[in-house]
Formats: structure tokens, sequence, C-alpha cells
């Protein structure tokens, strides 16, 4: 798989460095999704969307037996640096066959627009009574951000395909995904979780939404102005804070037998 296989659709591309600086919480957010996995040690556990493995090193700690995919090269060699055997996959096109006891996966699935791909390829992974656990965008999430995204695009005469490029699901609509793909749903949770951004609005959409922006050219640093004018009066605290307006789907899961 080459760089260029590795973007995401709507060209978004990682850099562990970047994500680092901007958007850490995003694996810290994540641990409280580990104690519905509850890994136990032995176990051989596919972490979906590993990212640099800051998670996936957690999980090690378990007594667990790691393996982390993902779709983007630097995030690969990131997690490989903290010890992980990271591999480069695309979560639509996973290629192991009844080979774990659970798969685990954090803040990634919504970038995978594919669902019943991706829950073919991590129900094929499991063993028969195996877990999937995960969480990620569901219904609402980032809207108010996406609201101000459009109507700017739309001032600029910009490609609206390029604004919504993840998948954030109702909880109904995911269950039903996961029943037809030969899961039990075991619980599942939609809530609202306000997240600070430690470098603001700005770095947060530089890391997520890069096509988006990058599709003006010149104009890029005059759309981002805009952008960000129009979501301060709702996600910018009195303080300085700038606040997502997250919301997210988790979810614990078997395969049949």
């Amino acid at each position: 798989m080459t760089d260029q296989d590795a973007v995401s659709q709507g060209g978004q591309t990682w850099k562990a460095q970047s994500y680092d600086d901007n958007v850490r919480f995003v694996s810290v957010y994540g641990e409280a999704v580990l104690d519905w996995l509850g890994a136990q040690p032995g176990e051989r556990i596919l972490d979906l969307g590993c990212g640099d493995g800051a998670l996936t090193v957690q999980l090690v700690e378990s007594g667990a037996t790691l393996v982390g995919v993902d779709g983007a090269p630097d995030f690969v060699r990131a997690a490989r640096d903290r010890g992980i055997d990271a591999r480069l996959h695309d979560g639509h096109d996973l290629p192991f066959e009844s080979e774990f006891d659970a798969v685990f996966s954090n803040a990634a699935l919504h970038w995978m627009t594919d669902p019943k791909a991706v829950l073919s390829g991590v129900a094929r992974a499991l063993k028969p009574g195996g877990r999937f656990v995960g969480e990620f965008g569901g219904h609402g999430n980032v809207a108010a951000i996406v609201t101000a995204m459009r109507a700017v695009a739309r001032r600029y005469d910009g490609d609206p395909g390029l604004i919504f490029p993840w998948f954030f699901p109702t909880p109904d609509a995911y269950a039903a995904l996961l029943e037809d793909a030969g899961f039990v749903v075991d619980r599942m949770n939609h809530f609202a979780r306000p997240t600070p951004l430690p470098t603001g609005i700005r770095g947060w959409l530089g890391v997520f939404c890069q096509p988006f922006f990058d599709q003006f050219g010149d104009r890029r640093e005059t759309v981002i102005d805009d952008v960000v004018d129009a979501i301060e009066t709702s996600l910018k605290l009195p303080d300085g804070t700038w606040i997502a307006d997250y919301v997210r789907l988790r979810f614990a899961a078997h395969r049949s037998q």
C-alpha cells in the first residue's frame, strides 16, 4: 500500500506529529472505552485504526497480545516506534480470518465510510463469540462546525462533497448494521461530550478538515477565518477556550456463534 492508498475518502492525510500537537485528547478520552473492552491476559486483540499506538500500548499492559492496523503510513511508523505490531491496512479490507478474541476501535470508524465492508471484515477477523468494542462519532457530531463550513463553502463556491467525509450514524442505524453483520449488540451509548481543544479551533480544523480548506488555494486562510468567525459565539468560552461539539457512539457487541 502506498502513501496515496492511505488517503481516506475526501483526500484526508495524517501526520503523527500534527495529531499529537493538536488532538492528543482523542486517545486520552478513548481510555474510557477500554473499560468496556475488559482486555484479559493472553487474549489476542486487534486495534482497528490504531493511530500512533497510544491506546494500543495500554492494551498491551493488560497482558493481551496486540496487533494494530491503520491506513496512514505515518501513524503505522509511530505505532511501531512504540513497540506495537502495527500493520498498514485499509479498514474496509481487513485480511484476518478467525484470529482475534476481540477487536477494539477508538475514534476511527467514522472515517471508514463503507460500514458494511468494515463490519464484514471485523466479523471475519473474530473468533466465534469474539467481542467488538469501540467508540466513534455519532449522529449530531460536530454539527455546529459542519454547518458553518457548509455556509462558507456556498459563499466561496466550494465543493460540498469535501465538507462531510465522515460516517456519524444514529444508534438504531448502527445497531442494525451490526446485527446484519452477525453481531449481537450487548450495549450502546449515544452521548454528547463537549470537548476542549488544546490548540483552539484552528488546530482542529487543520488536522481534521484539511481537504476542505485546501480546495480554496490562496484563499485558504480567509475561508478558515470565516468558519472561525461563524462558530465563535457558540463554541468559544469567555476565557478563550474552544469547545468542539462532539457527540459519541460507544458500543459493545459480540460475534454470534
